[in-house]
């Protein structure tokens, strides 16, 4: 089920009808709730890969109680493996097998040898298994660390696990946050509930209004990258990085503002990266319950930044290659974790990867530097060029949509593929550069002036534009479910 489709307008008052005024409370009856609206909601694509939460489910919290028994660190560490091995073992067979057996075929074919492509299977790949698939693990790891304890209530966990608001694209909770939350008694908070739908409403003004607006643009310009002149291909992998970036923080404020109404309060996960400084601060701001599960999971037990200079650019060249692998099953993006990396070490050498932790731009004035000008449009000139590789459909396409920057370096106006003029588009791109930009201190509360009438009209435009864009005929899916 999309957020941005009709079913869903219907599936959540209902939902929040009965936990609020059936079921208000009775956190345990609120749960189940919770778990049987969850799997309406995921199972409305394919009932099917419903077995695989379960699954999941089932083996993190047996897993749990298993570490937590054990007496030694040998038996716990075997079982935090079980946990391992299951998980990456579903998102590997589902998501990377005909990967790794198209390249393994792809290899023997250019040492001279034939092998039949029978050998590659007719997967679906389930929405959303790399974020629940992480969100159970991380539980596992936190219990081995000793950071929580693991639960007894079962239906709490499998909650925990399948929590609709963000089960198929984030934020990836961990259990500290959203499990102790859900074992609880949850009491509605009128304010809580009107935070929650002010982030929905700009939730869907970035997603259908921005994103939704832009795609037909970016999806013109990178299928037909070469018949368009170098201006038209560096508007289309710009217009992408608002396209994306629109879609899937639009998405995390919906999941967000989502909980909020059931009580909950997830994690954010954008804290306007379109405004940062350097490689190092973007992604601090970009997916940062990806970047945090990757820092916690794997960097620091790597050994993080505590080793030597040559272990810590090691280190950082894996979670960025495992980053790029993580979003898909193409090279393309493992070439765009390691262009990340490539950005991210000079910046790291010359220790200026924490500068920025905690502050925002204009820090203490409307009005940014020149140099942080400069340092925000070079920063996102690095972004945005990785994002040709993000994009494109194969490493091909990528390099061809970058030699065709150098074949043709006229300027021509681009022409909309509907019809509708350009300069609208620039305008709207415009504005919400600077409304973001006004509220950048606080990625929880789009809407903070106080005046309730500048609120109020804000609330209007957004509402109107909302329903302007609107097009139940289209439904575009979220760009991360393909994840």
């Amino acid at each position: 089920m999309l957020f941005n489709s009709l079913e869903y307008l219907l599936f959540l008052p209902i939902v929040f009808i009965l936990y609020w005024y059936v079921f208000n409370g009775k956190a345990r009856y609120q749960n189940i709730l919770l778990i049987f609206a969850s799997y309406v909601f995921y199972g409305w694509w394919d009932w099917r890969f419903l077995v695989l939460i379960l699954a999941s489910t089932l083996v993190d919290y047996f897993v749990g109680q298993q570490i937590h028994r054990s007496a030694d660190t040998i038996k716990s560490k075997a079982w935090l493996w079980v946990s391992v091995v299951f998980n990456v073992g579903m998102l590997g067979f589902f998501k990377y097998y005909n990967f790794f057996t198209d390249s393994f075929i792809d290899l023997i074919a250019n040492i001279g040898y034939d092998i039949k492509s029978t050998w590659t299977l007719s997967i679906i790949l389930p929405v959303g298994i790399s974020f629940y698939t992480f969100q159970t693990m991380s539980y596992s790891f936190d219990i081995y660390y000793k950071r929580i304890k693991p639960t007894s209530n079962f239906i709490a966990f499998a909650a925990f696990v399948a929590f609709f608001p963000q089960l198929v694209a984030g934020p990836i909770e961990r259990a500290s946050n959203l499990l102790s939350q859900i074992t609880k008694k949850r009491v509605f908070n009128f304010d809580q509930a009107a935070g929650g739908m002010k982030l929905i409403l700009w939730g869907f003004f970035k997603k259908l209004v921005i994103a939704d607006s832009l795609a037909p643009v970016v999806d013109d310009i990178f299928t037909n990258y070469a018949a368009y002149p170098a201006s038209t291909l560096v508007l289309g992998v710009c217009l992408f990085s608002f396209q994306v970036y629109g879609d899937f923080s639009g998405y995390s404020d919906i999941a967000i503002g989502t909980a909020k109404l059931f009580g909950v309060e997830l994690m954010s996960n954008f804290k306007f990266p379109q405004f940062s400084r350097n490689v190092a601060e973007y992604w601090q701001r970009w997916h940062v319950s990806l970047s945090t599960w990757f820092r916690h999971y794997l960097y620091i037990p790597m050994g993080g930044n505590r080793v030597s200079k040559l272990k810590s650019i090691r280190n950082i060249c894996v979670i960025f290659l495992v980053s790029g692998f993580w979003h898909g099953a193409n090279w393309t993006f493992i070439f765009w974790g390691g262009l990340h990396a490539l950005f991210y070490i000079p910046v790291f050498l010359l220790g200026r990867n924490r500068i920025y932790a905690g502050n925002v731009v204009g820090e203490n004035s409307f009005f940014p530097s020149i140099k942080e000008v400069g340092m925000m449009l070079w920063t996102f000139i690095l972004v945005t060029f990785s994002r040709v590789f993000f994009r494109s459909p194969s490493l091909t396409d990528a390099y061809g949509y970058i030699d065709h920057f150098f074949a043709d370096l006229s300027y021509e106006n681009y022409v909309h593929p509907m019809g509708y003029r350009m300069i609208d588009f620039y305008i709207l791109l415009f504005l919400f550069i600077l409304y973001e930009y006004r509220i950048r201190k606080d990625e929880r509360n789009p809407f903070k002036f106080k005046s309730k009438y500048v609120r109020f009209s804000l609330y209007t435009l957004v509402v109107l534009a909302i329903l302007l864009f609107f097009d139940d005929g289209v439904n575009r899916s979220f760009i991360y479910f393909q994840f």
